[in-house]
């Protein structure tokens, strides 16, 4: 994996050159006769709380209504993000689904376009634990499925970030009983400990065992456990052990991980916890005041209408800390939370442009040595099957053409909605 990209590397920016210079002749050329701008496809709108994390995708009919711009794709496919975000140390990436695999359209755009992957779901608490077997052995078992080991073993020409150990969410509530018995009581917290310890041990125990370990370089240890005004998010986790169990998660995570793996908290509405997650990240360290963890997540579920200079200034804060800060759900909705948009064309060039200026701020602090960022993922690839497709977030249109979004991603500004 590590010769592949770097290969992809050091081939990318001759090669990004020349064809971003056929690009622009080409816009020169359409700009005199006039270029139809792509569409926007018609969505309904309906609030969605920023609270809820990324759900199995559904799928969606591609509207009828379509218009792309056609020469211009030509040029640009012989591009792809991996290329770009090469040229940066970066990888970039999608979140997968065995849907995604068995199309030929997506699993294209993925193989052409992307070097990371995250499992949407199969990789979550709720797919990995076989309650049959653990009230048998009296431990906690983990049991990949079915859908993992396809994925896992399609991806293996690429590289994984694993999503998620500790989760308040779509975790089974029977762990954490006596016997795995919810008619029972919640487990002590020395149980809960080893419960704890077993689980994640073996996660890292399959992964080495299967030949899947080397495919992995970061790993979400503990998901989504702060609220906005600072305090710690309650559930079965922290009813069982106690507040300190983000730090025992990390403490276990270190223990068994193999050192290529980086370890990682990520979280929501990051750009309103910068100050909670920096005091967090600095209790994370062992007796000799080394840090357990090696990275941030930015789930990066953006809107618009979102303050890009709020963004970029959580960013920085948690980058002077000296961890790793990766984007890992991006996806950017039209128009605001509160009040969202259609997908009319100039609603989409918004976007076209949201995507450049956020992608080019971050590139420039990495390039700067401001940053340290080495994977940047995008939480999907069409609108067609985002877990958020009524607001068109994604790079790709419901029929698959690249959007003014993914021009932008690219940092090919004439395609970007300016």
């Amino acid at each position: 994996v590590n010769q592949i990209y770097q290969q992809e590397k050091e081939v990318s920016i001759m090669k990004r050159k020349i064809l971003l210079l056929l690009v622009g002749l080409t816009v020169l050329s359409l700009c005199a006769c006039g270029t139809p701008a792509p569409a926007g496809e018609s969505s309904s709108q309906s609030q969605v709380s920023t609270e809820v994390s990324a759900e199995a995708s559904q799928s969606q009919e591609p509207s009828t209504e379509e218009s792309t711009q056609e020469s211009s794709e030509e040029q640009v496919e012989e591009l792809s993000l991996k290329e770009l975000f090469a040229e940066h140390g970066i990888k970039v990436g999608t979140c997968l689904t065995p849907q995604m695999t068995s199309n030929l359209t997506v699993s294209k755009i993925i193989t052409s376009q992307f070097n990371s992957i995250t499992m949407e779901n199969a990789m979550k608490p709720d797919y990995i634990f076989n309650k049959k077997e653990s009230m048998a052995t009296g431990d906690l078992v983990v049991e990949f499925g079915k859908d993992a080991i396809k994925m896992l073993d399609w991806a293996k020409r690429m590289a994984v970030r694993g999503h998620t150990l500790v989760w308040y969410s779509q975790t089974p509530n029977w762990i954490f009983y006596e016997d795995f018995d919810q008619s029972k009581k919640l487990v002590s917290r020395d149980v809960m400990l080893a419960r704890m310890e077993s689980y994640i041990r073996q996660v890292f125990e399959f992964l080495e065992n299967n030949g899947y370990a080397e495919l992995f370089y970061a790993y979400d240890v503990v998901n989504e456990a702060w609220m906005e005004d600072g305090s710690m998010r309650e559930n079965n986790w922290s009813k069982t052990i106690g507040d300190d169990y983000l730090w025992q998660a990390f403490y276990f995570a270190d223990k068994y991980a193999p050192e290529t793996i980086d370890l990682y908290y990520n979280d929501y509405n990051e750009q309103f916890k910068g100050d909670t997650l920096v005091k967090f990240a600095n209790t994370l360290v062992d007796e000799d005041g080394n840090f357990l963890i090696d990275g941030i997540g930015f789930q990066a579920h953006l809107y618009t209408q979102d303050d890009l200079n709020l963004y970029f200034q959580t960013v920085d804060k948690l980058a002077e800390t000296g961890l790793k800060i990766q984007l890992t759900e991006l996806d950017v909705c039209l128009g605001s939370y509160q009040h969202p948009q259609k997908a009319t064309d100039d609603n989409l060039k918004k976007q076209g442009k949201f995507y450049y200026n956020l992608v080019n701020g971050l590139l420039e602090r990495v390039d700067a040595g401001t940053l340290k960022m080495d994977s940047l993922t995008f939480w999907g690839v069409s609108d067609a099957a985002s877990w958020r497709k009524e607001y068109s977030p994604l790079l790709y249109s419901v029929v698959y053409k690249p959007k003014y979004a993914y021009y932008g991603a690219m940092q090919i500004k004439e395609e970007a909605g300016f």
